[in-house]
């Protein structure tokens, strides 16, 4: 019963990924290498932001239950370092913008998953009794995959010299939804004191209108050109 669960929880967290590399053509494109490349800088920056981290934000020392506003704020807007990643990423490959979105955005929401959900669900999820939240990360890995793909499109079209001016303050926008969405999701449940379903839920919904209003600028900006 516990290899099943796995088994289940395995097959949830992962296949939505293969699925998306075969229905986006990347494997016509042969672009197996390229999104390994990318997994490999989504491991240096990571390994860049934790050190980063660990010299200029010590860990907070306050009262149980006081939220560090400041301080998380300030550990979210290191995450200004996934921007910079996936643009490079996107800048050494050749081709259509949709090729570089979907390159960076798989080979980094992969490498995500692989580091960080991997080992949770293979100790965790062949455990003896069940629990939910194994499907909980199973979910949520889904969504970071669409956050993902959203990021990427939004770093393209924000690094393109001839973005129209009317589409700088959108994008923008997007771009600082995408960097401190966790930040934010995280102040609204020390807030709101939301259950984990819950919190599932608005994750996905606000994960969902940022990939939509990326999507709709995305397809007006290349309709435009």
């Amino acid at each position: 019963m516990t290899l099943f669960h796995f088994g289940n929880c395995f097959a949830l967290a992962y296949f939505p990924y293969f699925i998306t590399y075969k229905c986006s053509g990347l494997s016509e494109y042969n672009a197996f290498w390229r999104c390994v490349q990318a997994g490999a800088t989504y491991l240096f920056v990571q390994l860049c932001k934790m050190l980063f981290l660990a010299t200029f934000f010590p860990t907070w020392e306050g009262g149980a239950g006081v939220y560090d506003f400041v301080g998380e704020f300030m550990k979210a807007t290191v995450d200004l370092a996934d921007l910079l990643g996936l643009h490079l990423v996107m800048s050494r490959n050749a081709g259509k913008g949709e090729y570089k979105i979907m390159v960076a955005a798989m080979g980094w929401a992969t490498a995500e998953l692989i580091m960080s959900r991997c080992l949770p669900l293979w100790v965790g999820a062949r455990g003896i009794e069940f629990d939910w939240k194994y499907i909980q990360m199973s979910f949520d890995s889904n969504i970071s995959l669409v956050h993902y793909i959203a990021m990427a499109a939004v770093v393209w079209m924000f690094t393109r010299y001839d973005l129209p001016k009317s589409y700088r303050l959108p994008v923008t926008v997007l771009l600082a939804l995408c960097v401190y969405k966790a930040f934010l999701m995280e102040l609204f449940v020390h807030v709101f004191l939301l259950g984990s379903w819950t919190v599932l839920l608005v994750k996905a919904v606000v994960t969902g209108a940022i990939s939509l209003c990326s999507l709709f600028l995305f397809i007006t900006l290349v309709h435009s050109n």
